[in-house]
């Protein structure tokens, strides 16, 4: 059964007796980004249909907001995008992105995986959040359980952000708009903060 199966969280609870709950857990600061990437973002929005499908939404909105946050951590982590991960038959797949551990072997060699990214088809959230919850838990497996693991849904308008430790998942109650790209990104940054600093006490 591969991620993409999973329809919504209440789906992946019943079959891993998973628990939920929902907070305000994130305290976000404004981000202040780069130049070129306003300058970029600005031009896709002024000349580009961002939103005209699923490809067009990750190339030009989904990938960049992450991909400028990442800079500041890829000294300790690694982005992939379309990569596989499987934990046994049931959870597997591919995950739109992904953030993990960097490893001493190079950018080629996936290790711990600690942020999830699902882009949510058609704007179907509940199927976003059951897909990614499904990825949380491999990745969770993956990594013995020992720490967090982070899960970002958004269609690229739209983000919303958990975490996923001891069998629970913890939805933060706010959702955050790339409108509002200051904070989106501080919120983004915060949960690449919390990640990394797991990594460097498990």
């Amino acid at each position: 059964m591969a991620f993409s199966d999973y329809k919504s969280i209440a789906q992946v609870q019943t079959e891993y007796q998973t628990k939920y709950k929902e907070a305000n857990f994130i305290q976000p600061a404004n981000y202040n980004p780069s130049q070129v990437f306003l300058e970029e973002l600005k031009f896709n929005q002024e000349n580009i249909d961002v939103f005209a499908s699923e490809a067009a939404r990750c190339e030009t909105v989904i990938f960049p907001v992450l991909r400028e946050v990442y800079k500041h951590y890829h000294q300790q982590t690694s982005l992939w995008v379309q990569k596989a991960i499987a934990y046994d038959n049931k959870l597997n797949g591919t995950p739109d992105y992904l953030i993990s551990k960097r490893s001493a072997l190079g950018k080629t060699m996936l290790e711990v995986p600690i942020i999830i990214v699902v882009e949510a088809k058609k704007n179907d959230f509940e199927q976003g959040w059951g897909q990614c919850l499904a990825e949380l838990i491999a990745a969770a497996h993956i990594n013995s359980e020992k720490i967090p693991v982070y899960g970002i849904v958004t269609d690229g308008k739209l983000w919303e952000f958990a975490q996923f430790m001891d069998n629970t998942l913890l939805k933060e109650q706010t959702s955050y708009t790339v409108s509002d790209l200051p904070v989106l990104l501080g919120v983004t940054n915060s949960i690449f903060e919390q990640a990394t600093a797991s990594l460097a006490v498990s």
